[in-house]
């Protein structure tokens, strides 16, 4: 039984999770005004999402467990300072180059975050023999529906977006000071890159797909109704938020459901997904649109705390939730490009036909992959 000192806190990774998900839900509010603001097309819109994984990519290879083994828990605490710097950036841009730098800083600083958090909660899960990852990333889901509900108010009283990220910087800031609390030590192997195990890329791969349907959804879903559906902003808003609400109903039910197995909850969910995203392609209204959201947010929602909780329950944890978050971000830099890629090529409606194929990939692979190896 490892020692209290050596165990971080529930509270201060939960706070983290929180946070992380409070931007990137007022991110996917805050879209249409960004690209109102820089007169970008779709497709150029999507290019710019891409360089968030092109930023976090190096720091999840190179930075995070050296953060982690350095700093232990409260590597929770370096990443949300320096996030709460990166969150101010995207409100400022007016250009393309602008935006695509903004976005790779908050990238690199959503690297730290999100390998150290998910590294406290598998070292969590390890000593208590408990599972928190579906509840740490319910958490997650708060914060995105606390941040998308709250952005998109916010603009329909008049708020413009610098105003709305500097809100949401200053959250982010209070939570680096709380979660600063945390000296656990967190034992880990001396880091040395990435751990490409077979078994364990294979679950990253499949990760990495439903991350494509998450990110897509999630960033597109506020721009969606908006330009598609001419919704108004607090309606539109509740695109992301409502997608959000969802994953965090379904990521606390999969905290509560022990008798179900990993691979169920993954294919079923994905199936969920899949139809979710055709509701919701082909709705003739924003109501409708918003229950296709639900659907595919409950159904996607476990694939996160089933790849990362796996990878954290390994006896190299570090470099294992390093090696599947880094392959789930390979899905979120997809994502979020493929929408707007197959939209300037299409429309919006299309890209979502899009993400259910890609959701019923998810479903015929969960078939075959295996929870039960350290390989």
């Amino acid at each position: 039984m490892p020692d209290a000192g050596s165990i971080p806190r529930r509270a201060p990774t939960l706070a983290g999770f929180f946070s992380l998900g409070l931007f990137w839900g007022a991110w996917a509010a805050v879209l249409p005004s960004v690209q109102h603001a820089t007169g970008l097309s779709k497709g150029a819109l999507g290019v710019a999402m891409l360089f968030v994984s092109v930023g976090s990519i190096p720091v999840m290879f190179l930075l995070a467990p050296r953060a982690i083994d350095r700093f232990g828990a409260r590597s929770v605490a370096v990443g949300c300072a320096c996030f709460a710097v990166a969150t101010l950036l995207p409100g400022l841009a007016t250009s393309l180059p602008a935006l695509v730098l903004s976005l790779a800083a908050c990238g690199m600083a959503t690297g730290l975050v999100d390998v150290s958090i998910n590294a406290n909660a598998g070292r969590i899960e390890n000593a208590t023999g408990r599972r928190l990852q579906p509840f740490a990333h319910g958490t997650y889901s708060v914060g995105v529906l606390v941040g998308a509900v709250g952005a998109g108010l916010s603009r329909s009283a008049g708020a413009n977006r610098e105003q709305i990220l500097i809100v949401v910087s200053a959250c982010i800031a209070l939570t680096a000071l709380l979660v600063s609390t945390d000296r656990a030590r967190v034992p880990v192997e001396r880091p040395g890159g990435l751990r490409f195990a077979p078994g364990l890329v294979l679950i990253g791969v499949v990760g990495a797909v439903a991350f494509v349907v998450e990110g897509g959804t999630e960033s597109w879903s506020a721009l969606f109704l908006e330009r598609q559906l001419h919704a108004r902003p607090a309606v539109s808003g509740l695109g992301p938020g409502v997608f959000a609400a969802s994953m965090a109903f379904g990521r606390f039910f999969g905290q509560a459901a022990g008798r179900l197995s990993d691979r169920a909850l993954l294919g079923g969910g994905a199936a969920l997904a899949a139809v979710g995203c055709v509701i919701a392609a082909l709705a003739p209204s924003a109501p409708v649109c918003l229950i296709g959201f639900a659907l595919a947010g409950g159904g996607i929602s476990l694939n996160a705390p089933i790849i990362f909780g796996f990878a954290g329950r390994r006896s190299d944890a570090a470099k294992a939730v390093a090696t599947v978050t880094t392959l789930g971000y390979v899905g979120l830099l997809v994502g979020p490009p493929l929408v707007g890629g197959v939209a300037q090529a299409t429309s919006l409606r299309v890209s979502f036909i899009v993400l259910a194929v890609v959701a019923s990939a998810v479903v015929v692979a969960a078939t075959r992959l295996r929870f039960d190896q350290d390989a």
